[in-house]
C-alpha cells in the first residue's frame, strides 16, 4: 500500500528528544510513526511520560496546537526559579475565580506561568488552607515545575523540589 505521507515530511522534534506536554509533564519521544486515522495516514509522535508512566500518541500536525514544546533552557529555568522568590501581587480571595485563573496559566504550559501558579498558591496556602481543588492544582503545578526544571538543569527531582521550597520560603 502506498504511503500518503511524503517521505520528506520534516518533524519539529526528533526521536529521543524530551518535550513538555502541558498539564502532563516532560515526556520523551520514543518514536515517530505513521498510523491510519479515518482512512488517512498521519504521522504521530509517540511520547512516553515518565511522571505518569503513560505513552501518548500526538499527531505531528497538532503538536503546536496542543502546546507541545521543547524543554526550556537552563537560563529560562533559572528565570522561573528567580520568579518564585520575587514579590507577588495579591490575588482575588474568590477561590473559584483564582482556580480558573491558575488553571488557565497551567494550560498555557509555559515554565514561567507554572512557576507563577506555584508561587501564588504556595503563598495563598500560608494565609488560609487551600480548598481541595486548589491543593490538587498546586500539587500538579509543583510536579510539572520540578519535572521540567530537573530535566533542564540536569538535577535530581528531590534537589529541585528542595530548591523551589527554599526560594518560596525566602519570601515569608
Amino acid at each position: 500500500m502506498e504511503s500518503a505521507v511524503q517521505g520528506n515530511t520534516s518533524t519539529q522534534y526528533k526521536v529521543n528528544q524530551e518535550v513538555v506536554y502541558p498539564l502532563q509533564g516532560v515526556g520523551k519521544i520514543t518514536a515517530i510513526e505513521e498510523k491510519d486515522f479515518k482512512g488517512k495516514k498521519l504521522l504521530y509522535y509517540i511520547v512516553y511520560l515518565e511522571v505518569s508512566d503513560m505513552t501518548v500518541m500526538i499527531p505531528v500536525d497538532k503538536a503546536d496546537e496542543l502546546g507541545i514544546r521543547a524543554i526550556v533552557s537552563k537560563a529560562e529555568s533559572n528565570k522561573a526559579l528567580k520568579l518564585i522568590s520575587e514579590d507577588h501581587e495579591p490575588i482575588t480571595a474568590d477561590w473559584k475565580m483564582r482556580y480558573q485563573m491558575n488553571l488557565d496559566l497551567l494550560k498555557s504550559g509555559s515554565v514561567m506561568d507554572i512557576a507563577t501558579v506555584v508561587r501564588t498558591l504556595y503563598h495563598r496556602s500560608k494565609i488560609k488552607e487551600l480548598p481541595i481543588l486548589e491543593r490538587k492544582l498546586f500539587d500538579s503545578a509543583l510536579k510539572l515545575l520540578v519535572d521540567e526544571i530537573s530535566y533542564s538543569l540536569g538535577k535530581e527531582k528531590e534537589e529541585v523540589e528542595n530548591l523551589i521550597f527554599s526560594k518560596l520560603e525566602s519570601q515569608e
